[in-house]
């Protein structure tokens, strides 16, 4: 585990970008939520999209990839989804049922990731099936914010 946090690990552009996501958070959290402006939030959230598509890029072609990259680029993905489907909870009711379901899965694939990097002594990276799963949920998402009268609004 100490080759996991060695400077040249952590200090990278694709962990910049990151933790980039994890800071536009807030910024969506607020546009939507607070200002209601949901334009401006998909707008954020594109943004953030479009740094998870080139911190990975940056990662694979110029020899960036690191344990600790494979570990916070997910964290920025699960956070971020997480912040979304709390924010769509505001309009729709039967969200609950879906953020139970996230988190549940959620808490199941880190608990068997942690297992697997103790057991082996590495972090796995994200898979195809895994980086398809978060384009669905995002545009899923970005539809609901778009169209509202797709679901039942409180």
């Amino acid at each position: 585990m100490r080759r996991f946090f060695q400077k040249n690990q952590i200090l990278t552009v694709p962990n910049l970008l990151s933790v980039i996501r994890i800071a536009l958070i807030p910024l969506i959290v607020w546009l939507y939520s607070v200002e209601k402006n949901y334009y401006g939030a998909i707008a954020v959230i594109a943004l953030s999209a479009a740094t998870d598509i080139i911190d990975g890029f940056i990662a694979r072609h110029f020899n960036m990839i690191s344990d600790f990259g494979k570990a916070l680029d997910p964290l920025a993905d699960k956070l971020t989804q997480a912040a979304l489907l709390i924010c769509l909870l505001s309009r729709y009711e039967l969200m609950w049922g879906l953020i139970v379901i996230f988190g549940l899965c959620e808490i199941t694939k880190f608990t068997l990731a942690m297992i697997i990097a103790k057991r082996l002594d590495e972090v796995n990276g994200a898979k195809w099936y895994g980086k398809a799963n978060t384009v669905m949920i995002y545009a899923t998402i970005m539809a609901f914010m778009l169209f509202p009268q797709m679901m039942f609004e409180k």
